[in-house]
Formats: C-alpha cells, structure tokens, sequence
C-alpha cells in the first residue's frame, strides 16, 4: 500500500482549517442559542442560592463575556491543546472526559463495521453475481428493511426480544459490575483477552451484542445495496469476460478480479459509516445505557455543558477527516492507477 503523497497530505490539511472552524462556529453559535442556563443546571439541589452567588459563578466560568470573545477563548485553548474545563462535572478536564468515553464508542463502533461489513459484502456480492434470483431478491428486501428501520425502534425491538421476553442478553451497559478487566486499552473485549479472563471477555460480548448489531443493520443494508451495484458494471466488463475466457473458476473471476475492482465505492460508503458511527451512535447509547462519547454528549446538551459539547463535536469533525483520509489511502491500494 503506497503512502499518501506530501503535497497531498499538506493540500488536504489546508482544507481541514476552514471546515473544523466552521463547525466549531456553528456548533458553538446554535448551543449558545438554546434555551437554558448551565449556571442554574449546576445550581439545581445546592438548596437556598442567592443571584449574587450566580453572577459570581457566571463570572468565574466566563459566561459574562461577549460571545465573541467566548469563541475566541475556545480556540485559544484548542492551539493549545487544552479543550476546557466540564461546567457540570465540577470543573473536570474535558480532555479526560472525552478519554475516558471513548474507547466505549471506538468498541461499539469497531463491531458494528464488523457485523456490517461480515454481512455485505458476501450478501452484496451474491446478489450481483445471481442477479434477479431468489438471492437477489431475499438480499434488496433484506437491504430495503435496513435502511427503513430507525436505529431507536430496531433497539427497542431488539430489547424486547431478547431481553425482555427470552432473556439472553442483557439490556444494558458494557459489562456486569465488578467483572470489568484491568484498564489497559479501555475496550474490554481487549483487556479481558490481555488478561485471560474469559469470563469478562464472554460477559462484555453478550452486553455488546444488541447495541452492535443495532447500529450496524442500517450500514449493512447500504454496504450491501452499493457492493452490489458495483459488482454489476464490472461483471459486465471486457476483462472479466476474458478472465472466463481463459479457463478460471468463477471464484477467481469474481473475487481476485471482480471484487477488488469493485470495493471503492465500498470503500469510501463504510469510510463515511465509521465517521457516521464514532460521532452519531448518541441515541443507540442512550437506549442501551451505553458509558460512550454520544451518551455523554447528550447528558452534556441537557445540562447545557458548553465545553464538553464544543469539545466533542470538534473530535466528530476531525473524526470524518481522518476517515476520508484513510478511504483515499485504500484507492491506492486497491487501484495503483489511481494516484493522489
């Protein structure tokens, strides 16, 4: 796989400028813009509190300063490094609580491309080579209900199903309290291997299984819809044609000839999935008490913890860079005609 070239590398950072300022502009503009005060969410069950006491905090915090400048102040600490300080979390470094949230969503996420990449390619792939039989029918049905499904009523089905009613696994959280693994990486499904316990490693599977398999039907549906359009233009070209002309088994023709040449869409639809999931799983996390990012962004939104929101919406922003970046690596690899 060749590396990405320098000027490349430099042209595409020069374009990240104005698009991370202006989401944190955006972002920063509309939550200010929602009704609420963080000061009286922090002030709520502290018992007889005076407005001066108020205005102090709003003082301390720098709520009393022209928006402007506030802005300004947020991405001062960005150049450094430094992205705030929790309003409602008792002045704890965002930083860490965005470290410590993470790897929840980075496991989440991690799996739900699994089961969905597992499921599409083979299904999608199928269904292009039996174009208009049984199995390309099952699969458009399959691929159209998946993409119709909200990810809220599929997990609430889900928990229904199999939890409520048979009751084989559990509803929510990471893992059962006081099987969690020794921190090492902070996925525990990787802890629990580190340290051989199979029994924490069995227990965080079965808690992460609904939540995965939640998020990743609606990716499996579209992975499997352009696998499968993909495949039809290039079973259709020259090359194929003279691949089966010279005597090789159709496994050969459609997987090291076909498939490969086939992938860049693919490519570049779960590149944006995996983008989509590390920064928009907030509500699948909500519904399975899920401990990640997007749970604690919403907690964070209801409190209306400005630098946590900020922050987090700044590592969903420079989450989608990476992931285009890391799509236009693999046409490399996949094409050598193409260069960047």
């Amino acid at each position: 796989m060749r590396p990405l070239s320098g000027p490349y590398l430099l042209r595409r950072l020069l374009q990240t400028v104005p698009v991370v300022l202006g989401v944190t502009l955006l972002v920063f503009t509309l939550i200010h813009l929602t009704p609420g005060d963080p000061v009286e969410a922090m002030m709520a069950g502290q018992g007889s509190v005076t407005q001066e006491q108020m205005d102090q905090l709003r003082r301390e915090l720098g709520l009393d300063l022209p928006l402007w400048r506030q802005y300004l102040r947020f991405l001062a600490g960005l150049a450094r490094g430094d992205l705030g300080h929790s309003f409602y979390y008792r002045g704890a470094p965002v930083g860490r609580l965005i470290a410590d949230r993470l790897p929840a969503t980075i496991e989440l996420t991690v799996a739900a491309m699994v089961i969905s990449v597992v499921i599409a390619l083979p299904a999608g792939v199928l269904a292009a080579v039996r174009r208009n039989r049984l199995a390309d029918r099952v699969g458009s049905v399959g691929a159209m209900l998946g993409v119709s499904l909200p990810d809220f009523w599929l997990g609430l089905v889900l928990i229904l199903l199999f939890s409520v009613s048979l009751g084989w696994l559990p509803i929510a959280g990471r893992i059962t309290y006081g099987m969690e693994p020794p921190p090492v990486t902070g996925l525990y499904l990787v802890d629990s291997l580190l340290a051989g316990d199979w029994a924490a490693f069995g227990d965080a599977l079965r808690h992460l299984v609904l939540p995965a398999v939640t998020l990743g039907t609606a990716m499996a549906a579209l992975t499997m819809r352009i696998t499968r359009s993909s495949m039809l233009e290039v079973i259709r070209q020259e090359y194929i044609t003279y691949a089966r002309a010279k005597g090789l088994s159709e496994w050969a023709v459609v997987v090291r000839h076909g498939l490969r040449n086939a992938l860049i869409p693919t490519v570049t639809v779960v590149s944006l999935n995996a983008g989509t999931l590390l920064g928009g799983n907030m509500i699948v996390e909500t519904i399975f008490g899920w401990p990640g990012l997007g749970r604690l962004v919403v907690d964070s939104i209801y409190v209306r913890d400005y630098p946590v929101v900020q922050a987090a919406v700044f590592i969903y922003a420079l989450t989608y860079i990476l992931m285009n970046l890391v799509a236009d690596w693999l046409y490399t690899w996949l094409n050598p005609r193409v260069t960047l």
